[in-house]
């Protein structure tokens, strides 16, 4: 019987995308817990791929080389375990696991140590590039046990993205490097999307532009971007709804969902002591926009249709200025909370090679990816993005336009969080004092909490009253 390099289970979307790709260089074979979407997957999508469906579990691990190379491509949490289990009484020593979902870093962690006894390895590795780059190659984050990646290196890297500079994948590090990099990814994703959608909104309600305008102006600053999530924002204001004839942009509900990435990164950062308040105002911004109903009532109450008098002319440039800047702030913010996290749990993370593998088949690949790359290869230790020579001198002249667009869209009722956040964490960030002082006073004062002193060391406290 003739055995196959690689096994997946999980039929969704994203999995059997990924397997079509995949089965264009290796041979592999495919389950999923519900046998009419595994035919229905060969029947309408498989020509004339080396790849084989199985039907019952224990089939589909036969039908693997040995060790065995198993890719999950399955919803987070515990569905990921049931699965673990239940392949667990088919497997041998020195096969491996591969959890190609977003999976938190927590449970890829608890997996792979549970593993390990059991003598199979594990990889926790992050996918970006949704269906599109699932099928035609996306940005691949590994992590978890090396010698395991070196035995499905080949695999992956003929499945990712590509540059001139190789394959869109790279091993990361131990443990749960993979799937923690991932999380960051989204964290960026979640902050960028929020300043496109700010952006938007002040080009509607201030400048009052319509999508198609709209999306010839996000097209043209593309240019310079060459960013997916702009490119695919210009797209948008293009669409038109096939059944009323008008733009699909608005008929859309602004009501957006999340899955958990972004909030968990947010929560990770919390954990770390480290602070990414653009990619917080994104995760914020979609659960503001979850309660609909309620902001209608309100609206209602605080009826104004107040709007700042301003120069389409002269307020586009600052937009572009101010896309820049809160991009370059939200990446500024994930890799600070890399880098914090790498030296917490020991990830030995290699900032230069994260930020090419994001280059091609993520949803964050941008221009901005090289001259990150070209700061760390300057500096491997480099605290903060906003000093290296790439980004200062267009950061700080960037930071003293966007109080044209904070004044106006305050003036005008309109919310910029996360705009408003990359100027705060800009500025927080260059402060050489910020008023914490009185907070710890304060903290003293009512808790008897201690502080610092400037003028001489030591811990001190003060009777107040």
């Amino acid at each position: 019987m003739k055995k196959y390099e690689i096994g997946l289970i999980g039929l969704s979307v994203m999995g059997q995308n990924l397997a079509l790709n995949i089965a264009r260089n290796h041979s592999i074979a495919v389950y999923n817990r519900t046998e009419s979407k595994t035919r229905a997957f060969m029947k309408d999508k498989v020509k004339n791929q080396d790849l084989k469906a199985a039907y019952e579990l224990e089939d589909f691990v036969a039908s693997l080389e040995k060790p065995r190379k198993i890719m999950l491509m399955i919803k987070a949490g515990k569905p990921v375990d049931l699965v673990i289990d239940s392949l667990l009484p088919y497997l041998e020593a020195g096969d491996i696991i591969i959890d190609g979902g977003n999976s938190h870093f927590d449970d890829t962690n608890r997996r792979l140590n549970n593993l390990k006894e059991k003598d199979i390895r594990y990889l926790g590795v992050g996918i970006s590039g949704g269906e599109y780059g699932a099928l035609h190659g996306p940005s691949i984050m590994p992590g978890g046990n090396e010698e395991a990646y070196a035995e499905v290196s080949e695999i992956m890297e003929d499945a990712a993205a590509r540059t001139e500079k190789g394959a869109c994948v790279s091993y990361l590090g131990p443990n749960s490097a993979g799937h923690y990099v991932k999380m960051v990814h989204n964290g960026i994703e979640y902050g960028i999307m929020e300043v496109l959608a700010e952006i938007y909104d002040y080009m509607r309600k201030v400048l009052q532009l319509k999508p198609e305008e709209m999306g010839d102006i996000f097209a043209e600053w593309n240019q310079e971007f060459d960013s997916y999530l702009v490119e695919i924002t210009a797209k948008i204001m293009k669409k038109d709804d096939p059944k009323t004839g008008r733009k699909l942009i608005d008929l859309i509900l602004d009501k957006a969902k999340h899955k958990g990435t972004g909030k968990w990164s947010v929560q990770s950062a919390l954990d770390l002591g480290t602070a990414i308040p653009t990619i917080n105002a994104g995760v914020n911004a979609r659960l503001m926009s979850a309660i609909k109903s309620e902001r209608v009532e309100n609206a209602a109450q605080f009826a104004d249709d107040t709007r700042a008098v301003v120069s389409k002319d002269e307020m586009l440039p600052v937009l572009k200025s101010a896309l820049y800047f809160a991009s370059v702030i939200a990446y500024t913010e994930g890799f600070k909370l890399l880098k914090t996290a790498s030296e917490e749990y020991n990830y030995q993370l290699n900032y230069k090679e994260i930020a090419r593998i994001w280059e091609d088949g993520c949803i964050i690949r941008s221009g901005l990816l090289e001259p990150i790359q070209a700061a760390f290869a300057d500096d491997m230790q480099l605290k903060t993005l906003i000093t290296a020579h790439q980004f200062k001198a267009q950061l700080n002249a960037a930071a003293e336009e966007i109080e044209k667009i904070i004044t106006t869209a305050a003036q005008s009722g309109l919310p910029l969080t996360a705009v408003h956040s990359a100027l705060d964490y800009f500025n927080s960030l260059k402060s050489e004092e910020l008023p914490a002082n009185l907070i710890q006073a304060q903290r003293d004062f009512f808790g008897a909490h201690t502080y610092q002193r400037r003028d001489e060391d030591g811990i001190f406290h003060t009777e107040w009253e």
